[in-house]
């Protein structure tokens, strides 16, 4: 059976199992969580100043702690496994660093990591300036680190060589992000845009069709479809993946959807500010339509799918 793990800023990690069954992990703002591609492990940051990895041993609501160990940066907010499991990746928002951890069979962490540190800065002087790594995704044999602080994709090698970065358009503030195949879709939290990357050609355009400020957040690429989480507007939008067209626009449940994640045909929404979790059954065109159920947890910042 699958359980939803919920991470943020309230007491810890929040499990839903069968109905009425619930599990609680307590662990210091677990604001990111990712899942071992084998086994049956969670790990979260803790986004603290002195920022934090802990591995759990997931046992149904039941999360057991395995291992933990500081993420050598400040404030951690995303975490990422390599799809063969032996690897996890780190971003340190405060800082601008990500680090890079072995891991070993039990899916704990091993040997000493790896720290990629950055410079510069963008246009937006109160954002912008220095790095401030906000994701990191294994792709195509390479880490890639999106950092809102310097309007790039950074990219290296898994021995953390870095590449020449992706370059966004400056005051961008590229936040989350996704592969499908060779294209490269970037939500901008600072401009409020999407944009699609193939090779050297940039296609840009407003994630929200609402007026007023937006500052999207999570972006998946599901199908041949985009979904990405708006904060102001408060909505999730679908795009179409080949030319980033507007499909539709729906409400997100609550206030400041700060992540989802689809599942099948559901998809779960974290409204940080609201303190619930929404969840969408998606219709046959990919539209999420609200199914009904909410699930109040204190100032939810994630959700994974395990």
């Amino acid at each position: 059976m699958k359980h939803v793990r919920i991470g943020g800023y309230g007491p810890g990690i929040v499990t839903l199992g069968a109905p009425g069954e619930q599990g609680l992990a307590r662990v210091a703002a677990p604001s990111f969580l990712a899942a071992h591609p084998t086994l049956p492990v969670l790990y979260a940051v803790g986004e603290l100043e002195r920022g934090w990895l802990t591995a759990f041993q997931a046992d149904g609501v039941r999360l057991g702690a395995l291992d933990e160990r500081p993420s050598e940066g400040h404030s951690p907010c995303h975490v990422a496994v390599h799809p063969e499991g032996h690897l996890l990746a780190v971003a340190n928002y405060g800082d601008g660093t990500a680090t890079l951890y072995r891991l070993d069979e039990r899916g704990a962490f091993a040997g000493e990591p790896i720290v990629l540190r950055h410079q510069g800065s963008g246009p937006n002087a109160e954002r912008q300036e220095g790095p401030h790594a906000h994701q990191a995704v294994f792709h195509d044999g390479l880490l890639h680190v999106s950092d809102l602080g310097t309007d790039e994709i950074r990219r290296y090698h898994l021995d953390g060589t870095p590449l020449e970065p992706i370059t966004l358009a400056p005051g961008t503030g590229p936040r989350h992000f996704a592969f499908a195949g060779s294209r490269l879709y970037v939500a901008g939290e600072l401009d409020g845009t999407v944009t699609l990357v193939e090779g050297e050609r940039r296609t840009v355009v407003r994630a929200s069709r609402q007026e007023g400020e937006n500052a999207p957040s999570h972006l998946q690429v599901h199908g041949d479809l985009v979904y990405v989480a708006n904060r102001g507007p408060n909505t999730i939008s679908v795009l179409r993946a080949a030319d980033l067209s507007p499909v539709a626009e729906v409400p997100s449940g609550g206030t400041w959807p700060r992540h989802f994640a689809i599942d099948g045909d559901r998809m779960y929404v974290a409204n940080q500010n609201a303190g619930t979790v929404t969840s969408f059954r998606l219709q046959d065109d990919g539209v999420p339509v609200p199914d009904g159920e909410s699930y109040e947890v204190e100032s939810p910042a994630c959700v994974l799918i395990m």
